[in-house]
């Protein structure tokens, strides 16, 4: 293959990607929507919900590195086909049991638990696969496709399931759902996941690596990467902080200042949109200069906003004041969160060597997220008993102590060494950083 038809593929994989992840993401939070309600209207339980949340995030966190290791080592076109393949039958087999037996909590957390394992697999290795699918100068382009189609279903999902959910019956749902991971399976088996991977062949006789061998050689490639070990404490410490604005906000909102549910929506859709544009800006400009710096500043943003969701408890405000201030501030978090994540995902992308990409990839998601339940159990713990502002304004000043620790100058310099040719800080510096 020439490498004009190469482009060309890697121009319908560009799109093939995005309209795929748009149509699997769409039809993941419709159903998410529509099983939320479902139970809370069933069980009336909190409790209930709750389970069903942990069955969505306990199996990610615990198979990661199982499917970084299955992205290194099997075909990566393989395992997203049979992936998607296993969400469809999925989902057919709680139909099934909708129309046999019934609905039940047992049912429906054993289905949720293995979407939560197909996402899993089907996210790490497409995301370890991006620099095979496209070529080099259009992997910011890609990353920003992918953030777009799920923020795009983040805006719409939630409101074309409320408008379904008091129209079509449960089955319904779970019919248009298996629909659409259907036309999913049928894009993805049309992608060429070799087309620009450079990944080394297997030399036959060579002797293999058992699953734990090649999880811990992930682990010493990543230790030898001081630049990733940085990223991974970055997200495991901000992530654990950032539960005191998970906990607290909808609590803030809708407890403290009585904020009413449909206003309360809005607020969360200005997250996405903040999101969608941003996602749309980094598709279009060229690839950012000095990515870890951008994202060291837009963390400190982050952390300024978390503080922020603070001040109407401290300063009297109308509701209307209240609900535009919320509403920009959300918009600025979901901007924030997307500058944040696009630039350092395309230096991830262009540096960590394609043989390693699913392990790195899947010990970042376990890192992660490994703190994200004991924030939720300590933050729910401490808004019961202490006054929400101080506990946003601490946290917030413990997150930007992390950040201005763990990105110090030093760390920013070894990331780009050429931000020594721009020293001192003078005005090419900060124009070419942005």
């Amino acid at each position: 293959m020439d490498d004009q038809q190469k482009l060309r593929k890697a121009t319908y994989h560009l799109w093939t990607f995005t309209i795929s992840k748009l149509i699997s993401s769409f039809g993941a939070q419709v159903y998410a929507f529509a099983i939320s309600f479902y139970i809370l209207q069933a069980t009336g339980s909190a409790t209930s919900f709750a389970a069903n949340l942990i069955c969505n995030i306990l199996p990610r966190t615990l198979a990661a590195p199982f499917a970084g290791y299955m992205a290194d080592k099997y075909s990566r076109k393989m395992i997203v086909v049979l992936a998607q393949i296993a969400t469809t039958m999925a989902i057919g087999g709680l139909l099934v049991v909708s129309f046999t037996s019934g609905l039940s909590l047992a049912a429906i957390y054993t289905t949720s638990c293995i979407l939560s394992l197909t996402s899993m697999f089907s996210g790490v290795t497409f995301t370890s696969s991006i620099t095979g699918l496209v070529d080099k100068e259009r992997v910011q382009r890609a990353m920003s496709l992918n953030q777009m189609s799920i923020s795009f279903a983040a805006i719409a999902s939630p409101a074309v399931g409320g408008l379904l959910y008091g129209a079509v019956s449960m089955p319904v749902f779970l019919i248009m759902y298996m629909s659409a991971s259907i036309a999913a399976v049928i894009l993805e088996s049309t992608m060429n996941f070799k087309l620009f991977a450079n990944r080394k062949e297997i030399v036959s006789g060579q002797p293999k690596e058992s699953m734990w061998q090649s999880i811990r050689a992930g682990i010493s490639y990543l230790k030898l990467q001081p630049l990733l070990m940085a990223i991974i404490w970055i997200s495991l410490l901000i992530n654990f902080l950032f539960g005191a604005f998970e906990v607290g906000y909808s609590f803030i909102l809708i407890e403290k200042l009585k904020m009413v549910s449909q206003h309360f929506g809005f607020t969360q859709g200005a997250f996405a949109v903040g999101m969608l544009l941003f996602s749309i800006y980094f598709s279009v400009r060229k690839e950012v200069k000095f990515p870890f710096l951008v994202s060291k500043r837009a963390i400190i943003g982050m952390g300024f906003v978390m503080g922020s969701i603070a001040v109407p408890l401290m300063i009297k405000m109308t509701y209307g004041l209240v609900f535009s201030f919320y509403v920009f501030m959300m918009f600025s978090l979901g901007a924030l969160v997307i500058i944040v994540n696009t630039p350092i995902q395309v230096m991830m992308q262009k540096q960590i060597d394609d043989d390693y990409k699913g392990r790195v990839f899947s010990i970042l998601e376990t890192m992660s997220m490994a703190l994200m339940p004991l924030g939720m159990v300590l933050y729910g713990f401490l808004y019961d008993i202490f006054a929400p502002q101080w506990i946003l304004l601490i946290s917030a000043g413990a997150f930007l102590v992390v950040i201005l620790i763990l990105a110090r100058p030093s760390v920013i310099r070894d990331a780009h060494p050429e931000l020594e040719r721009s020293r001192p800080f003078n005005y090419s510096y900060k124009k070419g950083s942005a």
